[in-house]
């Protein structure tokens, strides 16, 4: 078992650093709301630390999960760091959903350190994490991911590198780019259906089993019809998503027209008061306009 460290404790962070716990890890948490942490190390039996450094010290891998490109850096850089407590030859893991800019930034950084850095975003929400069955997409050195790789299988269903440093957070671009579209298809579906005096779930029953079905699908109409949604993933974190795809697109020249679309949909969602309703609220925004 290997001495860890994780930093963020977010709906995400939390259950991901309890399962490694659980799988006998020797782990050490950090959360910039340190009551946070304290109350994590008395319902998983691992410790806290005060700094990013001071729980990175002595540890094989430091994990991450926080909110963006400069919540990143300020666990990473500087006297308080986790960078400046790690040790040659260790790894530090990110799952936070950041820029492939900033990622391959803190490559660089860690790398003139000997510490090697993996950009591993995830996917499958909230319940992913506490039922340890998230998609991991990584990207880094091979060596790197190999020996991350048993470490990361503790939380996930699937972890694979897709290529260099940057990979992995490219990869969770395509994922929320295909979301959008196809919760707004779903919403549009459902709203359709309402209109029509059909009986939501008999429809989504038949074309579930059918080309229209997906994950979103089965996992949220029913939610979506009740006028339910506290289930997870919030539309100001998918906002900030949907801002770093469409800035990488605008950088290497991709065209997203139903990314940029979906992404003022949500911000009208944000302006109903939706923004920390799930990302399958889109289906609000249709009820209100009539």
């Amino acid at each position: 078992m290997a001495k860890l460290a994780f930093l963020g404790l977010g709906v995400m962070g939390g259950p991901m650093a309890g399962h490694l716990q659980k799988a006998g890890h020797d782990v050490t948490v950090y959360n910039r709301t340190a009551a946070k942490a304290d109350a994590w190390a008395r319902e998983y039996g691992g410790s806290a630390a005060g700094t990013p450094r001071a729980a990175a010290e002595g540890a094989d891998f430091v994990m991450a999960c926080v909110g963006n490109d400069d919540d990143l850096r300020s666990v990473c850089l500087g006297d308080a760091g986790a960078f400046a407590g790690m040790t040659a030859g260790s790894v530090f893991v990110d799952h936070t959903t950041v820029s492939a800019a900033v990622t391959r930034e803190l490559y660089a950084k860690a790398d003139a350190s000997q510490i090697s850095f993996v950009d591993a975003p995830i996917s499958g929400g909230q319940a992913g994490a506490e039922n340890g069955v998230l998609s991991i997409m990584c990207g880094g050195d091979q060596g790197a991911f190999e020996r991350a790789l048993p470490v990361m299988e503790v939380y996930s269903k699937i972890c694979r590198r897709i290529g260099d440093s940057g990979a992995g957070q490219m990869t969770k671009m395509c994922n929320q780019i295909a979301i959008a579209g196809l919760v707004q298809g779903l919403s549009e579906a459902l709203h359709f259906a309402e209109k029509a005096g059909l009986d939501g779930r008999a429809v989504v029953e038949v074309i579930s089993q059918g080309a229209a079905g997906s994950w979103q699908m089965a996992n949220r109409y029913e939610t979506m019809l009740d006028d339910e949604f506290n289930h997870g993933f919030a539309v100001d974190w998918m906002r900030k998503d949907l801002g770093i795809c469409l800035d990488t697109g605008d950088e290497i020249g991709a065209s997203l027209p139903v990314t940029a679309l979906v992404d003022q949909f949500y911000k009208d969602v944000q302006k109903l008061g939706g923004a920390r309703w799930d990302t399958s609220s889109l289906i609000k925004r249709l009820r209100a306009m009539g």
